[in-house]
């Protein structure tokens, strides 16, 4: 398997920026030929490096202005995500990361509102069975919000 190199970094950044941009366009920004960047994207793709194309949706227009950063304590065994997995398939959740720490799991939820999220956690949380604790800090503003990873950067 070969390295990422320069140029895949390049393509990779142009993506990250507007994935929607034709291989045409990021083709006559490296100087070569557009077979040759689809082959790469395809590539990248089969690898894994590019797992996925997504929309980015304004959340507050649709309803969804309200983040919260949920702490979970759960009774698991340790090494099992079982709980993780649980919380990841409740709808909202858009993050679910296994911490070390106190908590077992940082969750990030998107609601449309303070009523919202609390039924949220009784009703979606509650009801998974090894949950012992939430702990909740809901987002006033947000700075920045990005699935942007920094390759090439130093």
């Amino acid at each position: 398997m070969r390295a990422i190199d320069a140029i895949d970094v390049r393509i990779l950044r142009m993506l990250q920026e507007n994935a929607r941009t034709p291989n045409v366009e990021i083709a006559r920004r490296l100087k070569l030929a557009p077979s040759a960047v689809l082959e790469r994207i395809r590539k990248l793709e089969k690898r894994g490096a590019i797992r996925g194309y997504e929309a980015q949706l304004d959340a507050p227009m649709l309803d969804l202005g309200l983040v919260a950063f949920i702490f979970v304590r759960a009774d698991e065994k340790v090494g099992s995500t079982s709980i993780g997995k649980a919380l990841a398939s409740v709808p909202g959740v858009q993050e679910v990361h296994h911490v070390a720490g106190e908590d077992c799991y940082l969750v990030k939820v998107r609601a449309a509102g303070t009523e919202a999220l609390g039924r949220l956690l009784r009703e979606r949380f509650g009801a998974i069975r090894g949950i012992t604790s939430t702990r909740t800090t809901v987002v006033f503003t947000s700075v920045k919000e990005t699935a942007k990873l920094p390759i090439g950067e130093k």
